[in-house]
């Protein structure tokens, strides 16, 4: 994510974007905590889906909902000055969170609250007016819990607060274009588009997840998935967060989940994908997920591409997969 290093000092100060900016009002707007179904996703071949890319796309919703507190300010202060910011631009929300005591740093590095958890986004109002801040921080009640360093699938998260994003499961998923690194596509399970795993174990989101009413939308059909052209991408996920991976992500990813299930009903699926998928990093993975069965359709599926594919990176997946598997 390239991006986030431009322009470094627009992110520390905001004064930067004005230079008559003086406050800083952050907000959290909790969305519904995870509860996927009791299932078998290996035998009934179920992704799984981050909780907060469920609905309509959190920029809009909360983006409505902080310009009502801008417009608040504006009525109380006419000439006053604001910008609202929802993930949408050079900002250190967590930061400016903490310092508002919204919550503390835990290790999964999310910002919790003891009694909102970690389940809200976060939203900001820069303006000229000035307020007077908390006299001191959130206290840290990570204690010496380590549930979300230990469950993490990739080991993304480290000790001392530190984040590793090229391992985590969610900039992998959704901000990563390019081929998922063959060490890493075994560990991201049946996950198609974020990750939820250092929120879902964390104590301080217990008791939401057991208030959670059962989602099977956060458990996706891997094989509808993977029949979505891009006019039913666009009509199932246009208007949500997924969007942001693209259809091309989200079959990428969901290979990767196929050939994690073990599943031999997941082959044919495979075997289409690398027949017919006109995107040539979809039509890679699917080759990695077809080595992952040792069986004589996968193989087979894998001989006849072996003959006919003309890009290089298709190639090179499908000779590693004979290889792996039957060399």
């Amino acid at each position: 994510m390239g991006w986030l290093g431009r322009e470094p000092e627009r992110r520390f100060d905001p004064r930067t974007l004005d230079p008559r900016l003086r406050g800083v009002v952050s907000l959290a707007y909790p969305y519904a905590a995870p509860r996927p179904p009791m299932l078998d996703w290996r035998s009934e071949m179920r992704g799984r889906i981050a909780a907060y890319a469920l609905g309509p796309d959190y920029h809009d919703v909360v983006l409505k909902k902080a310009h009502l507190i801008a417009d608040a300010l504006k009525a109380e202060c006419p000439k006053s000055i604001t910008r609202v910011y929802v993930d949408t631009g050079p900002v250190f929300e967590r930061e400016w969170a903490a310092e508002a005591r919204l919550g503390w740093f835990g290790r999964n590095t999310n910002l919790i609250n003891r009694y909102g958890g970690s389940y809200f986004f976060l939203a900001e109002v820069f303006t000229d007016i000035e307020f007077e801040g908390p006299s001191e921080p959130y206290r840290d009640h990570c204690g010496s819990c380590r549930q979300c360093l230990d469950f993490c699938p990739t080991q993304a998260l480290a000790d001392g607060f530190k984040l590793e994003p090229r391992l985590c499961i969610s900039y992998l998923t959704i901000e990563h274009r390019g081929p998922i690194p063959r060490e890493l596509r075994s560990r991201l399970g049946n996950w198609i588009f974020g990750c939820d795993i250092c929120q879902e174990v964390c104590p301080w989101n217990a008791d939401a997840t057991r208030a959670a009413v059962v989602n099977f939308e956060l458990a996706p059909s891997l094989a509808d998935v993977m029949r979505l052209d891009e006019t039913a991408f666009g009509q199932r996920y246009g208007r949500t967060a997924i969007r942001r991976t693209k259809r091309l992500g989200l079959l990428r990813n969901a290979t990767i989940a196929l050939g994690n299930s073990g599943n031999p009903a997941a082959v044919p699926i495979l075997a289409h994908a690398l027949n017919n998928e006109p995107e040539t990093l979809v039509r890679a993975h699917a080759a990695w997920a077809l080595g992952r069965f040792d069986n004589v359709d996968a193989r087979d599926a894998l001989d006849a591409a072996r003959a006919r594919e003309p890009e290089p990176l298709v190639r090179v997946e499908i000779e590693d997969a004979l290889s792996s598997t039957w060399g």
